[in-house]
Protein backbone atom coordinates (compact mmCIF):
# COMPACT_ATOMS: atom_id res chain seq x y z
CA UNK A 1 0.00 0.00 0.00
CA UNK A 2 1.25 3.30 -1.04
CA UNK A 3 2.61 5.42 1.60
CA UNK A 4 1.91 8.95 3.31
CA UNK A 5 4.29 11.58 2.75
CA UNK A 6 4.25 13.66 5.94
CA UNK A 7 6.57 16.97 4.79
CA UNK A 8 7.73 19.54 7.81
CA UNK A 9 9.09 22.75 6.93
CA UNK A 10 11.64 23.71 8.34
CA UNK A 11 13.59 27.20 8.56
CA UNK A 12 16.06 29.28 9.97
CA UNK A 13 15.29 29.96 13.78
CA UNK A 14 12.14 27.63 13.40
CA UNK A 15 11.44 26.21 17.18
CA UNK A 16 13.24 22.99 17.89
CA UNK A 17 10.53 21.01 19.75
CA UNK A 18 7.94 22.73 17.26
CA UNK A 19 9.40 20.55 14.03
CA UNK A 20 11.27 17.57 15.92
CA UNK A 21 7.97 16.46 17.89
CA UNK A 22 5.96 16.55 14.64
CA UNK A 23 9.01 14.64 13.13
CA UNK A 24 8.96 12.23 16.31
CA UNK A 25 5.41 11.08 16.38
CA UNK A 26 5.52 9.91 12.87
CA UNK A 27 8.63 8.27 12.60
CA UNK A 28 7.36 6.36 15.26
CA UNK A 29 4.45 5.56 13.89
CA UNK A 30 5.98 4.37 10.33
CA UNK A 31 8.38 2.03 12.37
CA UNK A 32 5.56 0.49 14.09
CA UNK A 33 3.87 -0.19 10.64
CA UNK A 34 2.27 3.08 9.87
CA UNK A 35 2.38 3.89 6.30
CA UNK A 36 4.00 7.17 6.34
CA UNK A 37 7.41 8.50 4.77
CA UNK A 38 8.40 11.42 6.84
CA UNK A 39 10.44 14.34 5.10
CA UNK A 40 12.03 17.36 6.42
CA UNK A 41 12.31 20.17 3.76
CA UNK A 42 13.36 23.74 3.68
CA UNK A 43 12.24 26.34 1.33
CA UNK A 44 15.58 26.41 -0.76
CA UNK A 45 16.97 22.73 0.34
CA UNK A 46 19.84 24.40 2.38
CA UNK A 47 20.12 23.44 5.96
CA UNK A 48 18.37 25.49 8.48
CA UNK A 49 19.95 26.39 12.16
CA UNK A 50 17.09 26.50 15.04
CA UNK A 51 16.13 28.69 17.60
CA UNK A 52 18.12 26.71 19.92
CA UNK A 53 20.72 27.14 17.69
CA UNK A 54 20.78 23.35 16.55
CA UNK A 55 21.47 22.48 12.72
CA UNK A 56 19.01 20.42 11.09
CA UNK A 57 20.16 19.20 7.43
CA UNK A 58 16.64 18.32 4.95
CA UNK A 59 15.64 16.41 2.53
CA UNK A 60 14.41 18.64 -0.20
CA UNK A 61 14.06 21.88 -1.22
CA UNK A 62 9.94 23.00 -0.78
CA UNK A 63 9.47 23.54 -4.71
CA UNK A 64 11.19 19.84 -5.58
CA UNK A 65 9.22 18.02 -3.33
CA UNK A 66 6.28 17.24 -5.12
CA UNK A 67 2.48 16.48 -3.37
CA UNK A 68 2.49 15.80 0.21
CA UNK A 69 -0.40 13.94 2.01
CA UNK A 70 0.40 16.26 4.76
CA UNK A 71 2.17 19.36 5.03
CA UNK A 72 3.07 20.83 8.71
CA UNK A 73 4.32 24.07 9.45
CA UNK A 74 6.51 24.54 12.88
CA UNK A 75 6.17 27.90 14.43
CA UNK A 76 8.92 30.90 15.41
CA UNK A 77 9.35 33.31 17.80
CA UNK A 78 9.05 36.44 15.49
CA UNK A 79 6.48 35.19 13.48
CA UNK A 80 3.97 37.35 15.55
CA UNK A 81 6.27 40.32 15.47
CA UNK A 82 7.18 40.49 11.93
CA UNK A 83 5.77 39.46 8.73
CA UNK A 84 6.80 36.08 7.37
CA UNK A 85 9.51 35.84 5.35
CA UNK A 86 8.14 35.91 1.66
CA UNK A 87 10.27 32.92 0.62
CA UNK A 88 8.61 31.05 3.68
CA UNK A 89 5.33 32.08 2.39
CA UNK A 90 5.82 30.72 -0.74
CA UNK A 91 7.18 27.29 0.43
CA UNK A 92 4.19 27.20 2.65
CA UNK A 93 1.51 28.11 -0.42
CA UNK A 94 3.70 25.44 -3.07
CA UNK A 95 3.39 22.34 -0.86
CA UNK A 96 -0.08 23.15 0.59
CA UNK A 97 -1.45 23.62 -2.81
CA UNK A 98 -0.66 19.83 -3.54
CA UNK A 99 -1.42 18.62 0.07
CA UNK A 100 -4.91 16.57 1.59
CA UNK A 101 -4.29 18.62 4.61
CA UNK A 102 -1.99 21.38 6.06
CA UNK A 103 -1.03 21.91 9.86
CA UNK A 104 0.54 24.34 12.32
CA UNK A 105 2.35 24.18 15.25
CA UNK A 106 2.26 27.09 17.71
CA UNK A 107 2.76 30.59 16.38
CA UNK A 108 2.92 28.22 12.05
CA UNK A 109 -0.57 29.50 12.72
CA UNK A 110 0.36 33.19 11.13
CA UNK A 111 2.41 31.42 8.66
CA UNK A 112 -1.29 29.94 7.23
CA UNK A 113 -2.94 33.09 7.90
CA UNK A 114 -0.35 35.54 6.46
CA UNK A 115 -0.21 32.50 3.16
CA UNK A 116 -3.74 33.14 3.32
CA UNK A 117 -5.20 29.65 3.94
CA UNK A 118 -7.11 30.33 7.25
CA UNK A 119 -9.81 33.21 5.81
CA UNK A 120 -12.93 32.60 7.45
CA UNK A 121 -11.92 29.55 9.31
CA UNK A 122 -10.94 28.49 12.66
CA UNK A 123 -7.73 28.16 14.18
CA UNK A 124 -5.80 28.35 17.67
CA UNK A 125 -2.15 29.08 18.54
CA UNK A 126 -0.19 29.07 21.17
CA UNK A 127 -2.24 30.79 24.15
CA UNK A 128 0.33 34.15 24.39
CA UNK A 129 -0.20 35.00 21.42
CA UNK A 130 -4.11 34.30 20.42
CA UNK A 131 -4.93 37.81 20.74
CA UNK A 132 -3.03 38.72 18.45
CA UNK A 133 -3.98 36.27 15.97
CA UNK A 134 -7.26 37.33 16.50
CA UNK A 135 -6.44 41.41 15.95
CA UNK A 136 -4.04 40.74 12.64
CA UNK A 137 -6.76 38.22 11.04
CA UNK A 138 -10.15 39.02 11.78
CA UNK A 139 -11.28 36.61 9.35
CA UNK A 140 -10.32 33.99 11.73
CA UNK A 141 -12.29 32.79 14.50
CA UNK A 142 -9.36 32.37 17.37
CA UNK A 143 -10.17 29.71 19.76
CA UNK A 144 -8.07 30.53 22.55
CA UNK A 145 -8.48 27.32 25.07
CA UNK A 146 -8.40 24.32 22.29
CA UNK A 147 -5.21 22.13 22.09
CA UNK A 148 -5.68 21.86 18.43
CA UNK A 149 -8.49 23.05 15.94
CA UNK A 150 -9.52 21.44 12.41
CA UNK A 151 -11.36 23.28 10.08
CA UNK A 152 -12.01 21.26 6.75
CA UNK A 153 -8.22 20.75 5.46
CA UNK A 154 -6.30 23.02 7.72
CA UNK A 155 -5.61 22.22 11.35
CA UNK A 156 -3.62 24.49 14.01
CA UNK A 157 -2.37 23.61 17.01
CA UNK A 158 -1.41 25.43 20.80
CA UNK A 159 1.64 26.24 21.62
CA UNK A 160 5.18 24.16 21.52
CA UNK A 161 3.95 20.26 22.68
CA UNK A 162 0.56 20.46 21.38
CA UNK A 163 2.34 19.36 18.39
CA UNK A 164 2.64 15.97 19.86
CA UNK A 165 -1.03 16.07 20.86
CA UNK A 166 -1.89 17.24 16.87
CA UNK A 167 0.41 14.60 15.57
CA UNK A 168 -1.18 11.56 17.73
CA UNK A 169 -4.55 13.05 16.09
CA UNK A 170 -3.80 12.80 13.00
CA UNK A 171 -2.32 9.23 13.38
CA UNK A 172 -5.49 8.14 14.67
CA UNK A 173 -7.05 9.56 11.71
CA UNK A 174 -5.19 8.38 9.13
CA UNK A 175 -4.18 4.72 11.10
CA UNK A 176 -6.82 4.31 13.74
CA UNK A 177 -6.90 4.58 17.34
CA UNK A 178 -4.95 1.48 18.54
CA UNK A 179 -1.63 2.45 16.49
CA UNK A 180 -2.14 6.01 18.32
CA UNK A 181 -2.05 4.72 21.37
CA UNK A 182 1.19 2.22 20.39
CA UNK A 183 2.39 5.64 19.26
CA UNK A 184 2.10 7.62 23.13
CA UNK A 185 2.92 4.74 25.07
CA UNK A 186 6.31 4.34 22.62
CA UNK A 187 7.15 8.53 23.64
CA UNK A 188 5.90 7.98 26.79
CA UNK A 189 3.18 10.98 26.12
CA UNK A 190 1.55 11.40 29.67
CA UNK A 191 -1.63 14.11 30.97
CA UNK A 192 0.29 16.72 32.70
CA UNK A 193 -1.34 20.13 32.07
CA UNK A 194 -4.76 21.17 33.52
CA UNK A 195 -5.61 24.86 32.95
CA UNK A 196 -5.51 27.52 30.56
CA UNK A 197 -5.73 25.41 26.86
CA UNK A 198 -5.11 22.25 28.71
CA UNK A 199 -3.41 19.50 27.14
CA UNK A 200 -3.91 16.13 26.71
CA UNK A 201 -2.43 13.26 24.24
CA UNK A 202 -5.55 12.39 22.65
CA UNK A 203 -5.11 9.10 22.18
CA UNK A 204 -2.28 8.07 25.08
CA UNK A 205 -5.27 5.71 26.54
CA UNK A 206 -8.66 6.81 25.25
CA UNK A 207 -9.51 7.18 21.50
CA UNK A 208 -11.94 10.32 21.01
CA UNK A 209 -15.37 9.76 20.13
CA UNK A 210 -16.64 10.11 16.41
CA UNK A 211 -19.50 12.87 17.64
CA UNK A 212 -18.73 16.57 18.34
CA UNK A 213 -21.26 16.83 21.20
CA UNK A 214 -19.92 13.91 22.80
CA UNK A 215 -16.44 14.65 22.04
CA UNK A 216 -16.76 18.32 23.67
CA UNK A 217 -17.76 16.85 26.86
CA UNK A 218 -15.33 14.23 26.72
CA UNK A 219 -12.35 16.66 26.39
CA UNK A 220 -13.63 18.52 28.84
CA UNK A 221 -13.19 15.75 30.84
CA UNK A 222 -9.61 15.48 30.00
CA UNK A 223 -8.67 18.87 30.46
CA UNK A 224 -9.90 19.68 33.83
CA UNK A 225 -10.74 16.19 35.46
CA UNK A 226 -11.51 17.52 38.97
CA UNK A 227 -14.28 20.08 37.46
CA UNK A 228 -17.97 19.57 37.86
CA UNK A 229 -18.62 16.51 35.53
CA UNK A 230 -21.78 15.06 37.27
CA UNK A 231 -24.32 13.77 34.66
CA UNK A 232 -26.20 16.91 34.70
CA UNK A 233 -23.53 18.77 34.49
CA UNK A 234 -22.25 16.82 30.96
CA UNK A 235 -25.20 16.44 29.41
CA UNK A 236 -25.86 20.21 29.66
CA UNK A 237 -22.17 20.57 27.96
CA UNK A 238 -23.48 18.37 24.83
CA UNK A 239 -26.90 19.85 24.92
CA UNK A 240 -28.78 16.57 25.47
CA UNK A 241 -30.58 14.65 27.78
CA UNK A 242 -29.33 13.10 30.33
CA UNK A 243 -30.62 9.83 29.02
CA UNK A 244 -29.04 10.42 25.89
CA UNK A 245 -25.99 11.01 27.22
CA UNK A 246 -26.07 8.01 28.96
CA UNK A 247 -26.99 6.16 25.80
CA UNK A 248 -24.21 7.65 23.92
CA UNK A 249 -21.30 6.56 25.73
CA UNK A 250 -22.64 3.15 26.13
CA UNK A 251 -22.66 3.45 21.87
CA UNK A 252 -19.32 5.04 22.07
CA UNK A 253 -17.30 3.71 25.42
CA UNK A 254 -19.11 0.96 25.96
CA UNK A 255 -19.31 2.19 29.56
CA UNK A 256 -21.27 4.71 31.34
CA UNK A 257 -20.91 8.23 31.73
CA UNK A 258 -19.42 7.83 35.57
CA UNK A 259 -17.08 5.09 35.05
CA UNK A 260 -15.90 6.92 32.03
CA UNK A 261 -15.11 10.11 34.24
CA UNK A 262 -13.98 7.84 37.36
CA UNK A 263 -11.37 6.30 34.97
CA UNK A 264 -10.33 9.89 33.24
CA UNK A 265 -9.13 10.87 36.97
CA UNK A 266 -7.28 7.55 37.38
CA UNK A 267 -5.58 8.21 34.60
CA UNK A 268 -4.64 11.80 35.00
CA UNK A 269 -3.75 10.93 38.78
CA UNK A 270 -1.46 8.00 37.54
CA UNK A 271 0.33 11.10 34.93
CA UNK A 272 0.68 13.07 38.32
CA UNK A 273 2.36 10.25 40.11
CA UNK A 274 4.63 9.80 37.22
CA UNK A 275 5.59 13.00 37.19
CA UNK A 276 6.82 13.50 40.71
CA UNK A 277 3.49 14.62 42.30
CA UNK A 278 2.55 13.07 46.08
CA UNK A 279 0.06 11.38 46.67
CA UNK A 280 -2.44 14.14 48.19
CA UNK A 281 -1.75 16.68 44.98
CA UNK A 282 -2.62 13.75 42.66
CA UNK A 283 -5.75 12.99 44.59
CA UNK A 284 -6.81 16.64 44.95
CA UNK A 285 -6.02 17.85 41.52
CA UNK A 286 -7.63 14.55 39.28
CA UNK A 287 -11.03 15.60 41.15
CA UNK A 288 -10.50 12.05 42.78
CA UNK A 289 -10.64 13.66 46.55
CA UNK A 290 -8.87 11.93 49.21
CA UNK A 291 -5.85 10.51 49.97
CA UNK A 292 -8.09 7.51 51.06
CA UNK A 293 -10.48 7.39 48.23
CA UNK A 294 -7.76 7.35 45.62
CA UNK A 295 -5.74 4.71 47.78
CA UNK A 296 -9.71 2.35 47.34
CA UNK A 297 -9.63 3.29 43.63
CA UNK A 298 -6.54 2.22 42.79
CA UNK A 299 -6.33 -1.20 45.08
CA UNK A 300 -9.38 -2.16 43.38
CA UNK A 301 -8.13 -0.89 39.47
CA UNK A 302 -4.54 -2.39 39.77
CA UNK A 303 -3.70 -3.99 43.09
CA UNK A 304 -1.30 -1.49 44.61
CA UNK A 305 -1.43 1.60 46.74
CA UNK A 306 -0.54 5.19 44.88
CA UNK A 307 2.40 5.32 47.08
CA UNK A 308 3.71 1.90 45.39
CA UNK A 309 2.61 3.29 42.03
CA UNK A 310 4.61 6.28 42.28
CA UNK A 311 7.64 4.35 43.63
CA UNK A 312 7.56 1.57 41.02
CA UNK A 313 7.82 4.39 38.39
CA UNK A 314 10.43 6.86 39.65
CA UNK A 315 12.71 3.39 40.07
CA UNK A 316 11.77 2.40 36.58
CA UNK A 317 12.86 5.79 35.24
CA UNK A 318 16.09 5.68 37.01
Amino acid sequence: MSKKRIAVLAFDNVRLLDATAVLEVFSTAAALGGRYEVTLCSPTGAPVTTAAGTRLLVDAAAADLGRSHTLIVPGADRFPLAPVDGEILDAVRTLSTGARRTASVCTGAFALAEAGLLKGRRATTHWRHTDRLARAYPSITVDPDAIYVRDGRYVTSAGVSAGLDLSLALVEEDEGADLAREVARELVVFLRRPGGQSQFSAASRTALPRRDDLRTVVESIFADPAADHSLTTMATRAAVSTRQLTRLFRDEFDTTPAVFVESARVEAAQSMLESGESVTSAAHRSGLGSDESLRRIFLRRFGITPSAYRNRFRTARR
